[in-house]
């Protein structure tokens, strides 16, 4: 039964890795996969053929009861620990889809009242090699603070009005996934992954800043420096804007909007800092205030009744995309059902213990390769093959280390920057991939090696750091 469980999330995933090919969204494997995996190790449960262990290494088992099938008398102890067990990991993954929504559905409040207009303020050259810094440096920044998903898709909108020739404008976009893959990864609200790594409470909002800011910054800087050396950065291009246009595009609340969806957005890890309350909540307060303000101030001048619902918050709330959230749901809960199901024995502090499967291939892992830091590096390279939500969510269980400890670090750095290695590797490069119809091959051929190059030397930067902090 247990094999029927593994199984059951190999072949789900097989078919999330190959989405494209099958022309099938990732959410529906996601789903169908999570659903059927607790629903083999419940059948298994039940019948005394596995056993469960929680969050607190506590096993579960009915082991005995085969042949009494579910509901055996003298077993409501076992019962009641496996129900547990499953209300925890949806409590944990609620926790993150929570605040996932109330993020997004501000970024969309934000982009409602054309915020991100302000952005194109910044932009004042016509210098190719000054460009892709300032528009590297805005990815790199706003990622952190938005996400690398959304701020990917707001600066491809805004070169698409600089950058005319798609050609040239393709490779300013491939560098821009690098720039925000790398600033997601020193935020906690700046990547899925990084974010799922603070709820879990594996790292600190300080933590992260303190850990990976360096690293990130090189991991983002070493491929723009290497860019502008290479002749598709040399010379001007034609700026296809002028002062009056930009401000026609605004609107009156633009700028307000703006800094404070972002504003609410940062005050999300002060919240934490300041009451120690999950993550979720700060966001919840968050997601009140810009709305309530949403409600009030007027987008125009001759601003009537009739148009508030263009900016309004249920209009954003109908614009996020509730398939990506169910799509967490799907694999979050996937990888719970495998950090529950009881694998093996390993020996801890001098006892033989029953763990789950994730746990055992932790430890199995640390036989064949001993050094952790070659391990997270290969799980950076995964990462632009597979999705890194589930690679992190499995790491979160494979793992028992305190907050902030070295490989919750390294792990957020290599599975947040890793996906730049391949335009399919990260939800900004297949966002990125989708708006400009950048070819793979192309990207393969002409990006990856700078991406690569980046990641290696965030890698090290982060390795040579680690000694001199406290």
């Amino acid at each position: 039964m247990a094999t029927a469980v593994i199984l059951c999330f190999i072949l789900g995933y097989i078919t999330i890795v190959f989405e494209h090919p099958l022309r099938l969204d990732k959410t529906v494997p996601a789903l169908i996969m999570a659903a059927l995996c607790w629903a083999i190790l419940a059948v298994g449960f039940n019948f005394g053929w596995v056993s469960v262990v929680d969050s607190h290494e506590e096993v579960f088992s009915l082991v005995g009861a085969a042949g009494h099938g579910p509901g055996a008398e003298g077993h409501g102890g076992a019962a009641e620990g496996f129900n547990n067990t499953l209300l925890h990991h949806l409590g944990k993954t609620a926790e993150i889809l929570i605040f996932l929504i109330g993020a997004m559905t501000i970024v969309e409040i934000i982009d409602l009242h054309r915020g991100f207009e302000v952005l194109k303020s910044y932009v004042r050259t016509r210098s190719k090699k000054k460009l892709i810094w300032i528009v590297g440096a805005l990815g790199f920044i706003l990622s952190a603070i938005i996400d690398n998903l959304t701020a990917t898709i707001v600066l491809v909108t805004l070169l698409r009005k600089l950058v005319t020739d798609k050609n040239e404008r393709i490779w300013f976009v491939s560098l821009i996934v690098i720039a925000a893959n790398a600033g997601g990864a020193w935020s906690p609200i700046g990547d899925v992954t990084t974010t799922m790594l603070w709820i879990g409470n594996k790292v600190s909002a300080f933590g992260l800043i303190e850990h990976l800011v360096i690293p990130s910054i090189v991991c983002f800087a070493l491929p723009v420096f290497i860019s502008t050396l290479l002749p598709q950065f040399k010379g001007e291009i034609t700026l296809d804007e002028d002062e009056g246009d930009l401000e026609a595009q605004k609107l009156l609340s633009s700028t307000i909007m703006l800094y404070l969806g972002l504003g609410a957005i940062v005050f999300v890890p002060v919240f934490k800092t300041l009451t120690h309350l999950p993550p979720y909540i700060g966001m919840m307060l968050s997601l009140g205030v810009v709305w309530l303000v949403s409600e009030y101030i007027h987008p125009e001048e001759d601003f009537s009744e009739s148009r508030r619902h263009m900016f309004s918050a249920h209009k954003a709330l109908s614009r996020i995309e509730m398939s990506s959230i169910l799509f967490f749901l799907g694999i979050l809960m996937a990888v719970a059902a495998l950090e529950s199901l009881v694998f093996g024995s390993v020996m801890h502090e001098g006892q033989e213990i029953q763990v789950g499967t994730l746990r055992y291939v932790a430890e199995w892992l640390d036989k064949v390769i001993p050094n952790q830091d070659v391990v997270v590096i290969l799980l950076g390279f995964a990462s632009a093959v597979i999705d890194n939500v589930p690679l992190v969510a499995a790491s979160m269980g494979m793992y028992d280390l305190p907050m902030d400890a070295k490989l919750w670090q390294f792990i957020a750095y290599s599975a947040g920057t890793g996906g730049s290695m391949l335009i399919i590797g990260s939800a900004a490069g297949v966002a990125a991939m989708g708006m400009e119809r950048i070819d793979f091959i192309w990207y393969l051929k002409k990006v990856s090696w700078l991406a690569l190059i980046g990641f290696l030397g965030g890698a090290i930067a982060f390795l040579l750091l680690i000694p001199l902090l406290p």
